[in-house]
């Protein structure tokens, strides 16, 4: 009987009964699937697994058939890449859900007064300036400078001892002089004493939201529009008043 000599992958050589015609072995077919996927892609998708799977199984070699460990791996395969795919496509799907509560959380905003951590003060057609103070651990005394865009002290607020918590405070846009402070920006340096200890708390001025668009920097984030084009991250509001 004749044979031919084939050689395996670990470089030894054997011999097998020749195959009847179209018949392929599947070391044979796996080497040519393999080169014909390094020609397309280097990543396999669940298709293409199960119809390389499917083929193996169709053009096994009878004479030395798939074994039942090589079987299963190949089933494991198949389950774990079944996983990844179901679990990208739940990511995604959590993802988009997410950009469409951002969008509507911050779409709701508009028309409110929101919290700007340690924002400007916009003084605008006379209506007065509200801010909130932290205070976790409370206050002895609390001044606050309002500064204008030059830097030079426009009015200074004095308050006496605070309990812990939220400090609300207004102003009214008067000046020191007695005038009325021009609309415009102003900024706040907050001081105070908290057991006998020098503090700097940090502040939220209260500015109402006139718009909201996405980030252009393609972190799919929101940001809310105030005062006269400026803007603040809506992961950064903590205070939302009507």
């Amino acid at each position: 009987m004749t044979t031919s000599s084939t050689t395996s992958s670990s470089g030894s050589t054997s011999s097998l009964p020749p195959l009847p015609n179209g018949i392929m072995r599947l070391s044979d077919y796996q080497a040519q699937q393999k080169a014909a996927a390094l020609k397309t892609s280097t990543q396999m998708g669940e298709g293409s697994f199960m119809t390389l799977f499917t083929a193996q199984l169709q053009n096994q070699d009878p004479t030395d058939p798939v074994k039942n460990e090589a079987f299963v791996a190949e089933l494991a395969q198949f389950s774990q890449l079944e996983a990844t795919t179901s679990m990208q496509t739940s990511l995604q799907t959590m993802v988009n859900n997410q950009q469409q509560s951002s969008m509507t959380t911050a779409s709701s905003l508009i028309g409110k007064a929101v919290g700007i951590p340690n924002g400007s003060a916009v003084l605008s057609n006379g209506n007065p300036v509200n801010a909130i103070v932290n205070l976790p651990a409370g206050a002895d005394g609390v001044q606050i400078q309002v500064m204008d865009s030059t830097g030079a002290a426009v009015k200074t607020l004095s308050y006496g001892s605070q309990l812990p918590g939220p400090m609300n405070v207004t102003w009214d846009g008067s000046t020191d002089a007695g005038g009325t402070a021009p609309d415009g920006t102003y900024s706040f340096s907050i001081t105070g004493t908290s057991g006998g200890k020098n503090i700097t708390p940090s502040w939220s001025t209260m500015a109402t939201i006139t718009s909201a668009t996405t980030a252009t920097d393609g972190s799919n984030s929101w940001l809310l529009g105030y005062g006269n084009g400026k803007t603040v991250a809506l992961s950064s509001v903590q205070q939302i008043t009507n």
